[in-house]
């Protein structure tokens, strides 16, 4: 117990050295080479964001543990969208471009609203992850197109950072909150077990809480930065990786069969980037009100999953 409390602590500060250092070089890599901020966020940070909901959910569902293969996602999502976008708002108001609003954020809803209608039956077969997988193509094809008329939403420049180096910070970030998730899922189940919380609510709150820390991270650090751009393309581009990305080539790969993960689950998925959405409406930002908001709602839904366990 004492080593995976240490091992949590360790995961736990790479995750935020990793955040730094990733936010840092996307960031300059986007100004560089002209690539708006927000199309950085929602692909190559996303993309780095989501690597421990992948290795963790396709590990769950190959050793035979698809309730927490499935709510990895569902919980993280939920996470995203609630408590990292809040605490971000809280640090800094977050401002949305236009584009976002009107056609990133929808995205993410139209996401979360397949993987709903694709688990109705209470299982994601293979059919089902091929159809999640053609979506993410389709939703990448969309983003790398959209960042051809994008560059209005550039920032203006202040300093030029060595492209190597910027490479260097990504790479080194990525290992960082790799790792460090790694570290810190496999301790938290283990002391989770120990306790004795059921396999689905184990999924859906310590190891969806612990693959969704380096988006908290990067995310709460963008914000810090003034880099709205980077914290909430990740977070969209995180949700859409989560759903379409990886339960498409994790039940192509091990279908899965979903017995404690309910539609209520699924529910609060939706409603959650939901709001975000129309928080989005307002001025085009979300406020710090807002933010707390969004937070007080994850606590009461947290509460609700220990108030069952």
């Amino acid at each position: 117990m004492l080593l995976d409390i240490l091992l949590i602590i360790i995961g736990i500060t790479l995750v935020l050295v990793g955040a730094d250092r990733l936010t840092e070089g996307a960031s300059a890599l986007a100004r560089r080479f002209g690539v708006p901020e927000i199309v950085i966020g929602l692909t190559i940070v996303a993309c780095g964001t989501s690597a421990p909901e992948l290795f963790v959910s396709l590990m769950s569902a190959l050793n035979g543990t698809p309730d927490m293969a499935v709510g990895n996602v569902v919980g993280s999502n939920i996470m995203n969208a609630m408590l990292i976008v809040g605490c971000a708002a809280m640090v800094a108001p977050m401002t949305i471009s236009h584009s976002t609003v009107k056609k990133d954020i929808p995205f993410s809803v139209a996401a979360s609203l397949l993987l709903i209608l694709l688990t109705i039956d209470s299982a994601l077969g293979r059919i089902d992850g091929t159809v999640l997988i053609v979506g993410f193509a389709v939703f990448m094809a969309y983003t790398l197109w959209q960042a051809k008329g994008n560059k209005a939403e550039q920032p203006v420049e202040s300093k030029r950072q060595n492209p190597w180096l910027s490479i260097l910070y990504i790479v080194l970030g990525l290992a960082g909150l790799v790792f460090g998730s790694d570290f810190f899922v496999d301790s938290a189940s283990n002391v989770a077990a120990q306790l004795g919380v059921s396999e689905s609510v184990i999924g859906l709150t310590i190891v969806a809480g612990g693959t969704s820390l380096p988006e908290l991270a990067t995310s709460v650090v963008a914000a810090r930065k003034g880099q709205s751009a980077i914290a909430i393309g990740n977070v969209i581009g995180s949700n859409v990786f989560n759903i379409l990305l990886i339960l498409g080539v994790t039940s192509v790969i091990s279908p899965l069969q979903l017995e404690g993960i309910t539609m209520l689950d699924m529910g609060v998925m939706m409603g959650s980037i939901a709001m975000v959405w129309l928080f989005s409406f307002t001025r085009y930002s979300v406020e710090r009100w807002e933010g707390a908001l969004l937070v007080v709602g994850y606590l009461a839904y947290l509460g609700w999953l220990l108030s069952n366990v």
